[in-house]
């Protein structure tokens, strides 16, 4: 307290801490509801939040697919900034996102940055969708989510599709190659050999099935 300050002036210091302290307050507030759709999970199956590609991630996945062309989708697009980038470079690019302020915020910045009409981006859960009409799969996933992850590339995908993973590799995949380092690395995988080592587990699964079953002639 100062030596001269009256019963007044105290009481103009109070309302004024409290003005400031409900403003402060106020802009927390607003910070969480303006951020929290953003940073809501993306994918009902497993939580998955919205996690920005790096710069670095964006440049290892257009030099990984440098050399391919055609349709690309990006599983859990987030804000759009894959999508774009490969539409940039010659791909029809679609995004699959749930979060619906992240799929307009994703339209808005393709129209922005003049690539609206060669990109799409659909609200959509990725476990109701069919990605077999897309020759180059970009995915950032979490590991509780690669393992079944695998079974629907492999059962939907043309044997001429390339996935790419970043973040995380599928556990039983084997990757063509890789590139970048740390959390900026990405792995890619040939669909052709996936898809085949799929059929030839579901036929040994056969052969040992049909083998154990009684003979009913017997």
């Amino acid at each position: 307290m100062y030596p001269c300050e009256g019963p007044g002036r105290r009481r103009r210091r109070r309302r004024l801490g409290l003005v400031v302290t409900g403003l402060l307050g106020g802009a927390v507030v607003a910070l969480y509801a303006a951020a929290a759709p953003f940073v809501a999970p993306a994918l009902r199956k497993v939580c998955l939040p919205f996690v920005p590609a790096t710069t670095e991630q964006v440049n290892n996945v257009l030099k990984v697919l440098g050399a391919r062309a055609g349709t690309l989708v990006d599983i859990g697009s987030g804000d759009g900034r894959i999508v774009i980038a490969a539409a940039k470079h010659g791909f029809r690019a679609s995004g699959f996102e749930l979060n619906p302020w992240l799929v307009f915020y994703s339209r808005y910045k393709a129209w922005r940055e003049g690539v609206h009409h060669s990109t799409s981006f659909h609200i959509s859960d990725l476990w109701k969708v069919s990605f077999a009409q897309y020759s180059n799969v970009v995915i950032f996933g979490v590991p509780q989510m690669m393992d079944q992850l695998e079974l629907k590339l492999a059962s939907e995908l043309p044997s001429t599709a390339k996935v790419v993973a970043c973040r995380f590799p599928f556990p039983t995949w084997v990757p063509e190659h890789t590139a970048g380092e740390g959390i900026d690395t990405v792995w890619v995988y040939d669909a052709k050999t996936f898809k085949s080592h799929l059929q030839h587990g579901m036929t040994r699964k056969t052969i040992l099935v049909n083998r154990d079953m009684p003979d009913s002639h017997t």
